[in-house]
């Protein structure tokens, strides 16, 4: 049972082959110009037409085109509502080639696939047959959900708890792109944090779960503007983070009992992060090929799918 996937976030544009057991993989980020923090939607789309045709063919090239089933992330999350233009780029690049092949096309959205991804890397798909805890923490999430088993999707979200305003990938982009480092700037806001030697200790406030980090971004630059050194700032970024992402943690343990608990999405990707967490409790991460925006994760539920 041959899968592909198909991801068109916001800033990768991924195409992946699953073959039962491994995994090859396509992608590509998408330009953004020095000293920005985004991309236009307008701008995401026309870089995502781009770069397909040659993804999908070198791909191709590597793994045949003895597909079984197609995959693609159509929409943000599950949630009603839920939608950006760039995913049309990869359902209308999903859709022509299980026309193409006439094999089924499967939709997803991109949280389920960060999910399925973080489950695959971390060795944990047999929480896809139970109830589960996941956080999927990027860009434009800080979401915590519950999981459970579905027959047509394969598991389903229900939204739990997130931030009420800022989310923890913006925060750290652009504090990042403050301090002279290149959109994205995860690695080299870690980068900085390592070289740092203080410990923070951070009040998080949760208002029936949400956590609030607008107030992270104000206090990030007032503390460059004292005079804080960048890699000190970058450590409390980061460390503040992890804590309201504990808080969070806590907040759904006490709510539903201390379910198995995924990280998925680039922030997650965080080493920093990841020592201060699973310090505290019990969690599984994905590995940084699997935690960024990719395919792989589309393409593994397409396979299981196919199976039903």
């Amino acid at each position: 049972m041959n899968s592909l996937g198909f991801d068109t976030s916001n800033y990768t544009t991924s195409v992946a082959f699953y073959n039962g057991v491994d995994f090859v993989q396509n992608k590509r980020l998408l330009p953004v110009k020095d000293g920005e923090r985004g991309i236009r939607q307008s701008d995401a789309v026309f870089h995502h037409t781009k770069a397909y045709p040659e993804l999908l063919s070198d791909l191709l090239e590597k793994t045949g085109n003895d597909i079984h089933s197609v995959g693609v992330s159509v929409t943000p999350t599950t949630q009603p509502g839920s939608y950006m233009p760039c995913f049309l780029v990869g359902e209308g690049a999903a859709r022509c080639v299980s026309s193409a092949l006439g094999v089924p096309l499967y939709r997803f959205s991109h949280q389920q696939g960060h999910i399925a991804a973080a489950l695959y890397s971390a060795n944990k798909t047999n929480l896809l047959q139970q109830k589960f805890l996941a956080f999927h923490v990027s860009g434009g999430t800080t979401d915590l959900v519950l999981c459970e088993p579905d027959e047509d999707e394969i598991f389903k979200v229900s939204p739990l708890a997130s931030s009420s305003d800022l989310k923890a990938g913006q925060a750290v982009d652009r504090i990042g792109v403050k301090m002279g480092i290149p959109f994205p700037a995860g690695v080299g806001l870690e980068k900085l944090a390592e070289k740092s030697e203080k410990t923070f200790k951070n009040k998080i406030k949760l208002q029936d779960g949400f956590c609030s980090l607008s107030g992270l971004e104000n206090k990030c630059i007032k503390m460059l503007e004292k005079g804080e050194t960048p890699e000190d700032t970058a450590k409390f970024l980061l460390s503040y983070i992890a804590d309201a992402v504990t808080e969070m943690t806590y907040f759904a343990f006490k709510k539903y009992g201390e379910l198995p608990i995924i990280y998925a999405g680039g922030v997650m990707s965080d080493k920093i992060i990841k020592d201060i967490i699973t310090s505290r409790y019990e969690a599984f991460f994905a590995e940084p090929e699997f935690s960024c925006d990719n395919a792989a994760g589309v393409a593994y539920l397409s396979h299981l799918r196919g199976k039903l």
